[in-house]
């Protein structure tokens, strides 16, 4: 059984080698290509110098977009606790919840950070 097991195990790493070479010898990648082999980081060259400026409302955007996404996460659990939890408490919890949520909105209106223009 041991001796099968072996034989089998030998044959699938064969088969995996084989796969691997054919695979890098029929491949039709060009290491030559500069452009193509390096890597793609939002628009900058990664080639260039390391400290160039970014648009901060771009950055506040992305955050913005992070706090609210983790938010609807939480608000998942909040739906399916509605039947075990007694009816007060469960919207004594959720209006909380989303008050907070139309607070940070509003701040940020407040603030222009959800205005593209400068």
């Amino acid at each position: 059984m041991i001796i099968l097991m072996t034989v089998i195990l030998m044959i699938i790493m064969l088969i995996c080698n084989i796969l691997m070479f054919l695979s890098i010898i029929l491949s039709k990648k060009s290491f030559y290509d500069r452009e193509k082999s390096s890597p793609f980081e939002c628009g900058f060259d990664p080639k260039s110098n390391a400290r160039i400026p970014f648009s901060l409302h771009f950055f506040l955007i992305t955050v913005i977009f992070l706090i609210f996404d983790v938010e609807i996460a939480l608000i998942f659990p909040i739906i399916l606790t509605f039947k075990m939890v007694n009816f007060i408490i469960w919207t004594k919890i959720s209006m909380f919840f989303f008050i907070i949520l139309l607070l940070g909105v509003y701040h940020e209106w407040n603030q222009n950070m959800l205005n593209w223009t400068n």
